[in-house]
């Protein structure tokens, strides 16, 4: 009987034994989970799995067909090598070397229906199946120097005559993605922009939801910023333009509204049109509402107005056409809402829990099907019931993993920021915490600078990760976020270096008051913004902490506005340019650069050379001051990097440096 007492109670004891920590290798290698297409029926999708190979640094995909009820899986073939294109009532669409090809069986045989498309970026098919709409770039100006003159082939020159001359991580070749028209069996096209200067689908990151086509396949409804050059980089006015088919004729649907207009759904009775809007020109982060025309009356209504949060950006029809659901951030999450589209601003919120709905897909014969994350899970797929909210993981694609992982723990805090306001506070606490020990901690700054600070999943700045390292992580939902009300999320524009570090101030000193956090081994970390506010608290932080790490972060704000590229941005959020009278704070008490006469504590900066958002002259002048202060500092520059770290190599020496360093200075 003793013998068995022991069993049963050592068991347990020796499973959690055999839990290992979280590393960068195994956070790498997790199997990342995307949702292709839900089948027509709505009983089925389509899903793979990809797994990122760390010799190779290629990713190894697998898909599946999935039971959206049970979350029962097969792996499949269906795809037969090619380029999955659309799943619709006419059937599957996939395309490989150029050709268009359609499966009326689920991928057991294949009809090519075109083979013009060699160069299409993105295509999409009309709902009768006769008309193919694709995106491929068109070349509009002689901008590199061989093109100009032709008898220097060799010549690497770019000459440019007005801005947008690059943007994200590439220069501008004088190629412009334009959307075209086809027929299937036709080598025929119509290039609907003609020979105007203009991006669809909008750059860098747009694809086939920035072009669709109506119910009745007569009408291409497309998303453009008909601006260019110097007007280019100072707006964000989006419009959604509809291509009449038969008459080739087009006419702007949202004339008059001045900020982004993008993500238009129609209703699947094709009586209505949504989509996403902005209200203010040049404002990237203002409030997103969902806006509805009545394609009969044509009618708009914001249907979010009076909401007192912002859309995440995305959002689906239910079938009945009289109800959307969406995400938003709120209160430190991302949640899963839904509207009537009878009943604006009747926002309903039905999911509710520590854990973020990161994507909403489609509506099944069971639910909506959503992606879901939190801090020690990557995204996986759901199935929401809209009526209570609960919720029935369907892929389970790292479950194996997790099961021999040591999970961290998480609260979110509530603090009185300096103006008397709450302040909520992620603290992440590592495996197996022990609140009689001391840990060092960390405090995480954001980016964005309106970036909602939520149950994210990052195979980059991953707090599972830093807990698993023994650090204890602290990340405020500071001044400037969303999911706090759209007041809090505007107040960080124009006050970079206010409110929002004396946010950051308060939720490490509250945080330091604790016996288990060692407030002698401080430190402060973020990339972006959150770069920016690591050199700003460098200078301001009163010996508070040890170390800091930055990543992609503005230093110098002046030599920052003359060489970024969405100048929108800055115009809005610094309030104006440099050299306007009075010069904004942004250049003066809020500029890091002014503040390096105060550094004295070891610093580590990161710095991709691909990074035109926030060029590398930032981080380059931010390690040659520290270096030429005496202060200990270490670069690591990955020059075939942009704003974030893509490659599996260099994201493996991303996290051995940051570890390295803690280890080296806290």
């Amino acid at each position: 009987m003793k013998k068995l007492f022991l069993v049963l109670v050592m068991a347990p004891l020796l499973a959690m034994a055999q839990k290992q920590a979280l590393t960068p290798e195994t956070l790498w290698k997790l199997g990342k989970v995307n949702l292709v297409s839900v089948l027509p029926d709505g009983a089925q999708s389509l899903y793979s799995v990809g797994h990122s190979n760390l010799s190779t640094q290629k990713t190894e995909r697998k898909h599946f067909i999935m039971n959206n009820a049970t979350g029962e899986s097969v792996a499949t073939t269906v795809l037969d090598q090619k380029t999955f294109v659309q799943w619709d009532k006419n059937g599957l669409y996939a395309s490989n070397d150029g050709s268009l090809y359609l499966s009326k069986d689920k991928g057991s045989s294949w009809e090519r229906v075109h083979t013009g498309l060699k160069e299409a970026t993105n295509i999409r098919i009309a709902p009768d199946g006769k008309t193919i709409a694709f995106s491929q770039p068109v070349s509009l100006e002689k901008v590199k120097a061989s093109a100009k003159y032709n008898d220097v082939p060799q010549s690497s020159g770019y000459i440019f005559n007005d801005l947008d001359y690059r943007h994200w991580d590439e220069f501008n070749e004088g190629n412009y993605s334009h959307v075209f028209i086809t027929t299937v069996n036709s080598n025929e096209a119509t290039d609907i922009l003609k020979a105007e200067p203009y991006y669809v689908p909008q750059m860098p990151f747009g694809g086939t939801e920035d072009f669709i086509f109506s119910n009745d396949s007569k009408t291409l409804l497309y998303v453009c910023k008909k601006k260019a050059g110097k007007a280019y980089a100072q707006s964000t006015n989006t419009d959604l333009y509809a291509y009449d088919i038969a008459s080739g004729k087009t006419s702007n649907w949202t004339e008059g509204m001045m900020g982004y207009d993008n993500h238009p759904e129609f209703s699947p009775d094709g009586k209505y049109l949504a989509w996403t809007s902005m209200a203010r020109d040049g404002f990237e982060a203002d409030k997103i509402d969902i806006v509805l025309l009545d394609l009969k009356t044509l009618k708009k209504t914001n249907l979010t107005a009076g909401w007192d949060e912002t859309v995440d950006g995305g959002f689906i029809w239910a079938k009945d056409s009289k109800t959307i659901f969406f995400n938003a951030a709120y209160r430190g999450t991302t949640q899963l809402f839904s509207l009537n589209i009878g009943k604006p601003n009747a926002v309903k919120q039905i999911t509710n829990g520590q854990w973020d709905i990161a994507g909403v897909h489609a509506q099944t014969t069971n639910g909506v099907l959503v992606s879901r994350t939190d801090f020690n899970h990557a995204a996986e797929l759901y199935q929401v019931n809209t009526k209570n909210g609960a919720m029935n993981q369907l892929t389970k694609a790292n479950d194996a993993v997790y099961n021999n992982l040591e999970m961290c723990s998480s609260e979110l805090k509530m603090f009185k920021n300096s103006e008397g306001k709450d302040l909520g506070v992620w603290v992440v606490y590592p495996p197996n915490f022990d609140k009689n020990k001391k840990y060092p901690t960390l405090l995480y700054c954001q980016g964005g600078p309106q970036g909602a600070l939520t149950q994210f999943y990052s195979v980059r700045w991953n707090f599972a990760l830093m807990a698993a390292n023994g650090y204890i992580v602290v990340a405020p939902n500071r001044t400037g976020m969303p999911g706090w009300g759209v007041k809090w999320n505007e107040n960080i524009s124009g006050d970079w270096g206010g409110q929002p570090m004396k946010d950051y101030l308060t939720a490490i000193d509250e945080m330091a008051k604790e016996p288990y956090v060692d407030k002698n081994r401080l430190g402060a970390v973020g990339a972006s913004y959150g770069g920016y506010s690591v050199y700003m608290l460098a200078g301001i932080h009163n010996n508070r902490f040890k170390t800091f790490i930055a990543h992609n972060g503005l230093f110098d704000m002046r030599s920052w506005y003359g060489t970024t590229e969405e100048l929108w941005f800055a115009n809005w959020d610094l309030g104006g340019n440099y050299w306007q009278q009075p010069t904004p704070k942004g250049y003066t008490d809020f500029n890091p650069s002014n503040l390096v006469v105060k550094w004295n504590t070891p610093i580590m900066i990161y710095q991709g050379g691909k990074d035109f958002r926030v060029p590398i002259e930032q981080g380059l002048q931010a390690f040659q001051a520290a270096q030429l202060k005496g202060i200990k500092s270490r670069l690591v520059y990955f020059p075939d990097e942009n704003h974030w770290v893509l490659k599996v190599h260099n994201g493996l020496v991303w996290q051995r440096a940051f570890f390295d360093w803690l280890k080296e200075t806290l």
